[in-house]
């Protein structure tokens, strides 16, 4: 099997946390935008560190369609579904509370503190977080979402990342490989659901990361669900990299 991991022109030798599973596939790094590749000749395309996606969107999207279902892994689908995250008010499970405001929409009421970010992002970027005291400025930073086209998300705080941080559970071919910040049996539980419902409406992802934090009363909540070019910490796994490849030909 003839494998690419599509990467940017940032990394074009990929991200080093995939170098371990792209070894063990002969597998080649290709910025997914050269228009001089030919994603016809690989049997399986990989979308790992294809950071810069966000800038260009709509390209990215309809590069994902032209690579196709049969080779593109995750599946254009799954891609699109998550590319904005206005997904989060699509599924079932629990989610950090959420206000969307679309251009034209007037600006939210604020209280305490609270995360803006726009519904096409990656890396933090167009994002902030805001006290009482700075209300001002994320009600501009929500303004400039909305002038730029795009959706802003106002969400309170949560403060237990604080003191916990965020637990990442990846997944690989379906099955659990990992966990940062390893937690309590709820999270394993709310991640699997999450899961559950992705592979009912996409079938089984290649990969995914099911970011979560607590709420005030101690309930885990999804925070986000990463299934594009999400970090999979792989070296931080005794055997993640070899699950990863194993996924990847199986797929």
């Amino acid at each position: 099997m003839r494998v690419a991991f599509a990467t940017c022109s940032d990394f074009p030798d990929g991200w080093q946390d995939d170098h371990a599973a792209a070894r063990l596939l002969d597998a080649e790094f290709r910025i997914w935008n050269d228009p001089c590749v030919d994603w016809a000749a690989y049997d399986r395309v990989v979308i790992r560190s294809a950071w810069d996606y966000t800038a260009s969107v709509d390209a990215f999207l309809s590069w994902s369609d032209a690579v196709g279902a049969e080779r593109l892994r995750n599946v254009p689908r799954l891609v699109g579904f998550n590319a904005d995250k206005r997904y989060l008010a699509e599924l079932s499970a629990p989610t950090v509370p959420t206000v969307f405001v679309a251009p034209g929409d007037p600006l939210p009421v604020l209280r305490g503190e609270v995360v803006v970010k726009p519904n096409i992002s990656a890396g933090a970027r167009d994002t902030g977080r805001f006290g009482r005291a700075t209300h001002d400025e994320a009600r501009a930073l929500v303004a400039r979402i909305q002038a730029g086209g795009r959706v802003a998300l106002v969400e309170p705080y949560m403060a237990a990342v604080d003191e916990h941080g965020e637990t990442s559970l990846v997944f690989l071919g379906g099955e659990l490989s990992h966990v940062l910040r390893k937690r309590a049996v709820p999270e394993r539980e709310l991640a699997h659901a999450v899961m559950a419902e992705i592979c009912d409406r996409f079938g089984t992802p290649l990969y995914a990361r099911v970011d979560l934090v607590t709420d005030p009363g101690g309930k885990p909540v999804l925070l986000e669900l990463e299934a594009i070019e999400p970090e999979l910490y792989l070296n931080t796994s005794p055997g993640a990299s070899e699950r990863m490849a194993s996924a990847i030909l199986a797929s």
